[in-house]
């Protein structure tokens, strides 16, 4: 396994500049998380406000029930006891509980976060664990329920677990019945090839199914099985033992609303001034608080002193709302604008892992932090990789192509390696062709319209007529030339949905699991072995 670091086009500016060129957004942001002594500050100052946090006893008591039940492994009560303790920090980074774990970006994100942990530890010689927070409490049924594999035919290829009828409460309470599951597992068995390793992941999926009453669970489950022997404790935000211990954090969120909203409002202005668009909506009159109610998670407004959803389906005062929190802790969820302050009200968070997207919207929290009492966490950008595997790579020696080829202009380098096997630069010679044709046509359209004014609209269609005819010419050649050329037009086929499948990056696409069928489970350890130091720049990894 060799690997190399090389750069990925960006989603996000903002983000981009936070990562590349601190100076310009620092301003936005807590902390430049390559400078040192920002992690020795955040340490000290985790210290010092120990008592404005959730109680770490009650806190791991609760996740000590939740991991026995979804990551009991030794490594991972180890870590549980390690943060019972003062002074043990926590590198915390999350993800919604995708299908089968979603796409291998939420794997790359587990693996930042163990790996970010360790090398905390080291740096600031005090234990530091590792925490994933499964975004449970999500409600976005779409995002999650689907994942992607490559076919033999080179096929991106979707398996997907339809909704069950009702209403669209927080993934982690919406039932999955064994026949769903069923449906999902069959239509992945029937998609990956077969291998010495597809009966272990197929049994490895089976058993998770019937241990899992809901997609939360079985995402718990598995990446338990991927990253508990690393120590990484799991963390469900829509457990219900966890939110009776959030109840004084939303209380303080309700009794200070206007005041968090004003500071996302301030740094939504400021961000779109810098010439950045949002990448989270900002309400001006947004709670950037969720109330379920009969199922249904529906997100608070506030007009004077009164929350209420959009529809009014539900309403109440401040007073409402604050006696309705105390007996019903469970009908009440963050947003992505507030999930940051619960975040770090309850762990002592020394950096929090994100996507680019993330590290995006975050900087609308940042003033919103003080207005609690905290202070934004460092930002650690994820770990990013491409997998190229031998045969891909053979192929792309082959035809002489980088990886920025592949990214950028692989279309161009297609057609360029194909016009050159006929040696016939096709293009530009039925480019020239038309433009010769042209030259000596509309003279003699001109001359006949002397002639007769109707000769002129004639000769126009004739024209006309005849390009489209040149350029029919020049479509069945090129499909010729192709199939001609068919077996290494394959093999350039196989680099692009191999590498940009549908025209997007490897680890916003592929399932960690069709990786594991051709490779083993072996090949992750493999991989967080390969990757000695954290590091922000795109990693490629040739197996």
């Amino acid at each position: 396994m060799n690997v190399v670091t090389d750069s990925l086009k960006s989603g996000s500016a903002l983000a981009d500049d936070y990562i590349n060129h601190y100076a310009r957004v620092q301003d936005l942001y807590g902390a430049d998380f390559r400078e040192d002594a920002a992690w020795s500050r955040r340490a000290e100052w985790l210290d010092a406000s120990e008592e404005t946090r959730i109680d770490r006893k009650a806190l791991v008591a609760c996740l000590r029930r939740y991991n026995n039940k979804h990551n009991d492994h030794q490594e991972v009560h180890n870590s549980l006891d390690l943060l019972e303790q003062a002074g043990t920090l926590a590198v915390v980074g999350g993800q919604q509980s995708g299908l089968f774990t979603g796409s291998l970006l939420v794997v790359y994100k587990a693996l930042t976060i163990v790996l970010a942990a360790k090398e905390a530890a080291e740096r600031l010689k005090r234990p530091v664990v590792p925490v994933f927070w499964i975004a449970g409490e999500d409600h976005d049924w779409e995002e999650v329920n689907h994942t992607y594999v490559m076919t033999p035919e080179l096929q991106v290829a979707k398996i997907k677990m339809d909704a069950a009828p009702g209403p669209r409460g927080p993934v982690s309470q919406l039932e999955v019945s064994n026949e769903r599951w069923k449906r999902s597992l069959d239509h992945l068995a029937s998609l990956l090839p077969d291998s010495v390793n597809k009966p272990e992941i197929m049994d490895l999926l089976h058993q998770t199914a019937e241990a899992s009453g809901n997609l939360s669970d079985a995402f718990a489950k598995l990446l338990g099985r991927l990253f508990g022997e690393s120590g990484l404790i799991l963390l469900d935000s829509a457990d219900p033992a966890l939110r009776r211990l959030e109840i004084p954090v939303f209380e303080r969120m309700i009794k200070q609303n206007d005041e968090l909203g004003e500071t996302y409002q301030t740094a939504a202005d400021r961000i779109t001034g810098l010439g950045y668009p949002l990448q989270a909506e900002v309400a001006a009159d947004g709670a950037n608080l969720f109330y379920i109610y009969e199922g249904n998670r529906l997100l608070l407004y506030k007009h004077d002193d009164v929350f209420a959803d959009r529809k009014g389906i539900v309403s109440f005062t401040k007073e409402q709302l604050e006696i309705e929190l105390a007996n019903h802790p469970e009908r009440f969820s963050n947003n992505v604008l507030t999930r940051p302050l619960m975040q770090d009200s309850l762990l002592p968070v020394l950096c929090t892992v994100l996507g680019q997207g993330e590290i995006s919207y975050w900087a609308i929290t940042k003033d919103a932090f003080a207005v609690l009492g905290l202070q934004m966490p460092i930002l650690l950008p994820r770990m990013s990789f491409t997998l190229v595997s031998g045969t891909v790579r053979k192929q792309m020696n082959q035809f002489g192509l980088t990886f920025q080829d592949v990214q950028h202009r692989l279309g161009e380098a297609r057609q360029s390696w194909l016009n050159a096997q006929a040696d016939l630069h096709i293009e530009p010679r039925f480019e020239e062709t038309r433009a010769a044709f042209e030259k000596l046509y509309d003279p003699l359209i001109g001359e006949l319209g002397t002639i007769q004014s109707g000769l002129l609209p004639l000769g126009e269609k004739n024209k006309s007529k005849i390009l489209e005819q040149i350029a029919y010419l020049e479509r069945k050649t090129k499909q010729a030339l192709e199939k001609r050329h068919e077996a290494a037009l394959r093999q350039w086929d196989h680099i692009a949905v191999s590498l940009f499948p549908n025209g997007k990056p490897q680890e916003r696409v592929y399932n960690i699991f069709y990786y594991i069928n051709r490779y083993g489970f072996g090949w992750l350890q493999d991989v967080i072995g390969s990757c000695t130091r954290y590091t922000p720049e795109h990693q490629i990894i040739e197996m």
